[in-house]
C-alpha cells in the first residue's frame, strides 16, 4: 500500500481548515471537498496545542489520523497541515517535527486587552512605559495611507500609541516565532507558511493596527501567507455571524485592501464554523484570497451521529456538558447560558437534537447554526472526550456507524464550501 501524501504549502489559494478532533472526521470533510470544493483547496490536518493537550492526542496523532483518512477516502489532491494557535518555539518543534507547513503564530498573551479603553492620561502613560517595544513608531507617526478601496488609514498620534500599547510586544513575540519557524525550515531544508492571528481580542482590530502589523512582520520577513483580524460584530463559538453583514462587507472591503497594498497575503477568518451568512462577503472582498478556520463543527457533527443512534449517551452527555459548561467556557467567546436553554428532560429524541445541535432543516437558506446549545457542547469537548467513559463512548458509536458521521459532515461542509464560493 503506497504511503499517504505529504502535505504543502497552499500559497494564495483560497483555503478551509477542518479542525478533527476525534481523529475520526477527514473521510466527511474529503466527501465534502468532492461535492462542493469550487477551487478551494482543504487544511484537513488541523490542530492547536490548546485542543492537543484537551484531546491529549500528539501532533504525529493529528497528522496521522488526517493523511490516513484523506486516503482511504480516495483524495489525491493538495492538502495544507495547519499548526495552530503556537505561542513557544517548543510548540513549532513538536508540530514541525512531523510534517506541519502552516504555522499559525498566536501572541495573544502579549496584547494590552485594555488598550482601547485607556484615557488619554492613562494612554500616555502607558506609551512611556511600551516605548522600547515599538521602536517603529516613528516611522508611522503623522502619515496617511490611501487604500484601494477607497478608504484612508488616518497613522494620528492616537492612533499610533494605541497599537504600540496594544501590540507592541505581541508584535516582537509574533516576529521572534516568525524568525524560529524560519530557522527550524531553513535547517530542514523543506518550505513553510505563516499565518498571524490577532483575533483574539475584546474589541475590532482598526486599519491602523492591521496596517501598521502586518507591515512590521513583513519588513521582518515574515512569510506571511493570512493573517486573521478580529472582525467588527460578534464571531462566536458554534453559532452564526452576529452583527450587521452589510457593515462587515464594508469592513473586509478595506482590510482586504491593506493586505492587497502590503501583500497579498489572505485574509483569515478563525471561529469560521457555521458563519454562512458571512462567507460570500468574505470571499466577493478578498476576491477569494481567503482561508477560513473551523474545528469545533465537526465534533457536534460527531455528536448528532450519537443523538441519531445511542439517544441514552446523547443524554448524558448533553447533561455532563450543563455541568463543566461554566468552568469549561472561561477560554472562549460565547454568550450561552445554561439558563438559557432546557435540561434534555422532557425532550424526546427529535427536541433534543435540535435544542443542542439543531438540524438544517430548521434554519433559513443562507443562515447558518444560532441556538445556544451548541456553545455549551462545543465548550466541554475536552471534558467530554478525556472523560473515561464518555470519550471511548463517543467514539464507538463513531467507529460503529462510519457512513452517519461521513454523510452529517459532507452535508455540514457542502453548506460551508458553497456559501463561500457563492461570493467567488
Amino acid at each position: 500500500m503506497s504511503e499517504p501524501q505529504k502535505c504543502t504549502t497552499l500559497g494564495l489559494a483560497p483555503s478551509f481548515g477542518f479542525g478533527d478532533r476525534i481523529g475520526l472526521a477527514t473521510p466527511g470533510h474529503v466527501e465534502a471537498m468532492k461535492r462542493s470544493g469550487n477551487g478551494i483547496e482543504p487544511i484537513f490536518p488541523q490542530q492547536s496545542i490548546r485542543e492537543m493537550t484537551r484531546t491529549q492526542r500528539t501532533a504525529q496523532e493529528v497528522m496521522d489520523d488526517a493523511l490516513n483518512g484523506a486516503k482511504a477516502a480516495g483524495w489525491e489532491g493538495r492538502t495544507g497541515a495547519d499548526a495552530d494557535h503556537l505561542k513557544t518555539p517548543e510548540d513549532v518543534d513538536v508540530t514541525a517535527a512531523v510534517g506541519f507547513t502552516f504555522f499559525t503564530i498566536d501572541p495573544s498573551d502579549d496584547v494590552d486587552q485594555k488598550a482601547d479603553d485607556y484615557d488619554e492620561g492613562t494612554l500616555r502613560e502607558k506609551f512611556a512605559n511600551a516605548r522600547e517595544t515599538a521602536p517603529w513608531y516613528d516611522s508611522y507617526l503623522g502619515k496617511s495611507v490611501d487604500l484601494p478601496s477607497g478608504a484612508k488609514i488616518d497613522l494620528s498620534e492616537e492612533a499610533c500609541m494605541r497599537a504600540a500599547v496594544k501590540y507592541g510586544s505581541a508584535i516582537q513575540r509574533a516576529l521572534s516565532l516568525g524568525d524560529y519557524i524560519k530557522s527550524v525550515h531553513n535547517a530542514k531544508g523543506d518550505d513553510y507558511e505563516i499565518e498571524l492571528s490577532v483575533d483574539e481580542t475584546d474589541q475590532p482590530t482598526t486599519l491602523a493596527e492591521h496596517y501598521i502589523i502586518a507591515d512590521q512582520c513583513l519588513q521582518g520577513g515574515m512569510k506571511l501567507v493570512s493573517l486573521a483580524p478580529r472582525f467588527i460584530g460578534e464571531l462566536e463559538k458554534g453559532v452564526d455571524y452576529k452583527g450587521d453583514v452589510d457593515a462587515l462587507e464594508a469592513s473586509l472591503n478595506n482590510h482586504a485592501a491593506i493586505s492587497e497594498l502590503l501583500g497579498p497575503y489572505k485574509l483569515s477568518l478563525h471561529s469560521g464554523s457555521d458563519k454562512i451568512s458571512m462567507y460570500a462577503a468574505l470571499a466577493r472582498a478578498t476576491k477569494g484570497r481567503f482561508h477560513v478556520k473551523t474545528a469545533g463543527t465537526s465534533y457536534l457533527e460527531a455528536l448528532r451521529v450519537v443523538a441519531r443512534h445511542d439517544e441514552a449517551l446523547f443524554r448524558r452527555i448533553v447533561q455532563f456538558g450543563r455541568d463543566h459548561y461554566d468552568v469549561d467556557k472561561a477560554t472562549y467567546h460565547v454568550s450561552a447560558t445554561n439558563e438559557a436553554v432546557p435540561t434534555g428532560d422532557g425532550l424526546d429524541a427529535k427536541k433534543l437534537e435540535q435544542v443542542y445541535l439543531e438540524c438544517w432543516a430548521d434554519v433559513p437558506q443562507g443562515v447558518g447554526f444560532t441556538e445556544p446549545g451548541r456553545q455549551i457542547l462545543h465548550c466541554t469537548f475536552g471534558s467530554t472526550l478525556t472523560d473515561p467513559e464518555l470519550g471511548p463512548a463517543v467514539r464507538s458509536v463513531l467507529e460503529s456507524h462510519p457512513d452517519t458521521y461521513t454523510e452529517v459532515l459532507a452535508d455540514h461542509f457542502s453548506r460551508h464550501l458553497e456559501a463561500l464560493a457563492s461570493g467567488m
